[in-house]
């Protein structure tokens, strides 16, 4: 959160002429693990609207996400943010993964215009959606979402517009891989 992370996840994906996957991946995966609320669930990382799915449904969601992810990957030219590609994809030989950071004082300042509310507020809504994120890697995958090894670049946009970054993405996935990539874009903290 306020890493720019979607922004540039974006943005890539329109320069590549790839499409984007994030929000409609999942959807697709809470229709195909029969539970509805997942859909709600997993995009409230706030935990603003209390929906608490049980852990069948979350297992099947995360199975229905693991195989829409390959099968995505499968077809190429995408770019897969978030939801564990790092991790999913991380045996696909043709996938290149991407680590969007910022510290996070400058997250907070984004949010906080982004949203206009109070830095403090934007401080909870950051360090509670790093927490969602943090746990849900730890949890499932048994990995720490700032382990290096897990991305093939990381890019801090502290310094760097959405474009800059975006370009320098678009330049490594044309130098380091063929043209039908997935790439997969984090947007975390440092």
């Amino acid at each position: 959160m306020g890493s720019l992370g979607s922004q540039v996840a974006r943005l890539t994906a329109d320069m590549l002429g790839y499409r984007l996957v994030w929000r409609d991946l999942i959807n697709q995966a809470a229709q195909r693990a029969g539970s509805p609320e997942m859909a709600l669930a997993v995009i409230d990382e706030l935990r603003l609207l209390g929906i608490c799915p049980s852990a069948q449904a979350f297992q099947a969601y995360r199975r229905a996400v693991d195989q829409i992810m390959h099968e995505m990957a499968y077809q190429g030219n995408a770019v897969i943010q978030g939801r564990a590609g790092q991790i999913i994809l991380k045996d696909q030989p043709d996938a290149f993964h991407v680590r969007i950071i910022a510290p996070k004082a400058l997250r907070v300042e984004r949010v906080a215009q982004k949203l206009d509310i109070p830095a403090e507020y934007a401080l909870a809504q950051v360090e509670t959606s790093d927490r969602y994120r943090s746990n849900y890697l730890r949890r499932f995958y048994k990995v720490r979402w700032d382990d290096p090894s897990l991305y093939h670049l990381v890019i801090n946009t502290a310094d760097l517009t959405v474009q800059q970054a975006s370009t320098i993405i678009c330049q490594a996935v044309t130098i380091y891989l063929p043209s039908t990539t997935p790439l997969t874009i984090s947007g975390k903290e440092v």
